[in-house]
């Protein structure tokens, strides 16, 4: 912790600064319990807004789906197909722009996901398989209608590729999602959290290597505790990301 007067680093089980010398024997513990309650402010606060939108859901739930399908749906899915239309009809190019914006849009919708409505994996799950799923769809029509071809795909290699540009799509939204929930979520908390480990981080932190002295072992086990906190997101948008990128640019680059 800090100390109050110095605002030195200090240790938890500190009695006095050793910066300053001002005796923390009433202070110390006073600090140590208001950094706990702030944490657990934090964490009631963060279950209060999704209960807020589960009641939202529930009690006008033809305004919740619809705002968020036209927002993180429809508005991306106008945006790729006129992307689109730019792309292969306009100037005629390369598909390379056309596959990076397919990753850059949908993650980006992705990415205001979380903090604008407060939405999770599975609600990002929907909402880009139904961004996929239009973008194809209205790019497959806008190019059967102008070359005077057959809108659905004829053989298993134009399916194939379909499918991967629609996987691209949604997993360009979901490593969006991730990484709003990473940003906007997980490490606001990292950052506030200046208490005591947990109990598991401890037994962890222990495991790892011989006692070298309380501090150096709480050290320890803070940062298990942050790593641990911050692996899923972590893996989940690389994950995703690389997978977005695969298969979006698999059929241009070869």
């Amino acid at each position: 912790m800090e100390c109050p007067f110095c605002a030195e680093t200090i240790k938890d089980e500190a009695i006095a600064c050793k910066h300053c010398s001002r005796d923390l024997r009433v202070v110390g513990p006073m600090l140590l319990e208001i950094q706990e309650i702030a944490l657990e402010l934090e964490k009631l606060n963060r279950d209060l807004e999704r209960v807020n939108v589960r009641l939202e859901r529930y009690k006008n739930p033809l305004r919740y789906f619809l705002s968020r399908i036209i927002v993180y749906a429809l508005i991306p899915t106008v945006l790729l197909v006129i992307t689109h239309v730019l792309v292969t009809i306009v100037f005629n190019i390369s598909p390379l722009p056309l596959r990076l914006a397919s990753v850059i849009i949908p993650l980006l919708f992705g990415l205001l996901a979380y903090p604008l409505n407060k939405v999770w994996f599975e609600g990002a799950l929907a909402l880009g398989f139904a961004t996929a799923a239009l973008s194809v769809a209205a790019m497959l029509i806008v190019t059967g209608l102008h070359d005077q071809v057959p809108i659905v795909p004829g053989s298993w290699f134009e399916w194939r590729e379909v499918v991967e540009y629609g996987a691209s799509i949604l997993l360009a939204f979901l490593s969006g999602n991730l990484l709003g929930v990473l940003i906007f979520h997980v490490s606001p908390g990292l950052l506030a959290q200046n208490g005591k480990p947990n109990a598991v981080a401890f037994k962890i932190a222990r495991l790892l290597g011989p006692h070298v002295g309380d501090e150096q072992l709480r050290r320890r086990a803070r940062l298990i505790q942050d790593l641990t906190r911050t692996a899923g997101p972590l893996i989940g948008v690389a994950a995703t990301a690389v997978g977005s990128l695969y298969a979006g640019l698999k059929g241009v680059l070869g």
